[in-house]
């Protein structure tokens, strides 16, 4: 017999209580607490399931989305499945059979100021509270109008502390002394806060169909070219076919991002058509993902909510997906530092001083990083697939592609 897959191991696991904690989180979940826990899952409208196990890049569980779904899967019960989001000590919550507004209920307790110091079990029962209340939704709106209004008050400066590539926030050191460690964390909460809730607003849409699905890139960072191409070339047309299906807007913003959805989408189709290689094919991915971005934009300000804020792909390449920390980086052999985005992976390599898993081009007949290769020659190391240069879609319109100006 077969040994069980390490979901099946999870799934076993709740089948015989509702909370699995790997046993290396153990003293941040007591057992005491866990069966506190369980007793409130009664009250729920839906059946709970806490599976809480480190997720690490290259590791058995990576992305929270994938546990949470395998399990759901292995288990063969509906309801709300609560894990950990991605590799952040925070709170995740996915459910299916019903909707209780469990997802917004644990975005209300990761984004709420009062529960930063709170423990685990505190989050926990926090979230619980919501779901059986009914009240998820509501909170998280609130909490959001709270920390909207902060942000409008304090607005984010260059000198804002960034989030480091665990999610954590680098804070400055040093001169700056008490008082300027303290305006440095507030900022840096307000900083964290902002780019959590762009990311629940880019959540909150993904269900919809319009932003690009980021299964694309579990797929395309390991296929062929001949594989990249026919894939890049499905989402191209299905990429039309959403256009296809959008009422131009009336709203005068709501109009120039549909352009530019619009613009996006004669790019990527003209970049396909010309596409020599797998660097070629990862700008058609760019450019579909930038345009899906603005379309997406676009249907949120025609029905008047915020616009849904733009999520490059990985600096270093493209075909690893969103890019989930800023950086500064310097080049091989340049004076110069870039401030790039780059996936969690690519951004911690970097800092530990080794060579992230970049997407290479040809210089001379030889492979290089596609940075390096001749910017007369490459739209993409000239642009940084768009990162160091606002105007890619414009550039491949006006025929830049093989021949940047």
């Amino acid at each position: 017999m077969s040994e069980p897959s390490p979901g099946e191991r999870l799934a076993a696991a709740l089948r015989r209580s509702p909370i699995y904690v790997d046993p290396s989180l153990a003293a941040a979940l007591p057992r005491a607490e866990r069966r506190g826990l369980i007793a409130k899952f009664g009250k729920a409208p839906a059946p709970i399931f806490v599976i809480l196990v480190p997720l690490v890049a290259g590791g058995t569980w990576s992305d929270a989305k994938e546990l949470a779904t395998v399990v759901h899967d292995r288990l063969g019960r509906d309801g709300v499945f609560i894990t950990f989001d991605d590799s952040t000590d925070e709170l995740a919550a996915r459910e299916w059979g019903g909707e209780h507004q469990a997802r917004d209920a644990a975005w209300a307790v990761a984004l709420d100021r009062a529960m930063d110091d709170a423990s685990l079990a505190d989050k926990l029962s926090r979230i619980i509270d919501l779901i059986v209340s009914g009240t998820g939704t509501r909170e998280y709106k609130r909490v959001s109008a709270e920390i909207r209004a902060r942000i409008s008050r304090r607005p984010e400066t260059r000198d804002s502390p960034a989030p480091d590539e665990d999610g954590g926030l680098a804070l400055p050191l040093g001169a700056a002394g008490a008082a300027g460690a303290a305006a440095a964390g507030v900022a840096g909460l307000l900083l964290w806060r902002r780019r959590r809730m762009a990311s629940a607003a880019r959540r909150d849409v993904e269900g919809e169909g319009v932003l690009m699905p980021r299964t694309v890139f579990e797929t395309a960072s390991r296929a062929n070219e001949d594989q990249l191409r026919e894939q890049a070339s499905r989402e191209v047309i299905h990429f039309g076919e959403l256009l296809d299906e959008t009422s131009t807007p009336t709203n005068e913003r709501a109009g120039t991002l549909m352009a530019r959805a619009l613009d996006a989408y004669q790019a990527a189709g003209k970049t396909l058509d010309a596409a020599r290689g797998i660097p070629d094919l990862a700008g058609v991915l760019v450019l579909v993902d930038q345009g899906r971005d603005a379309l997406a934009s676009a249907q949120a300000v025609a029905k008047g909510k915020p616009e849904i804020p733009p999520m490059p792909l990985c600096f270093f390449n493209p075909l690893h997906g969103d890019a989930t920390t800023k950086l500064d980086w310097r080049p091989l052999g340049s004076r110069e530092r870039l401030r790039v985005e780059a996936c969690r992976t690519c951004a911690r390599a970097t800092r530990n001083k080794q060579t992230p898993d970049v997407l290479t081009d040809t210089r001379e007949g030889r492979p290089v990083p596609y940075y390096e290769a001749d910017p007369k020659k490459s739209i993409w190391a000239e642009t940084g697939y768009g990162q160091l240069r606002e105007d890619l879609i414009h550039r491949v319109l006006r025929g830049d592609l093989n021949n940047p100006r």
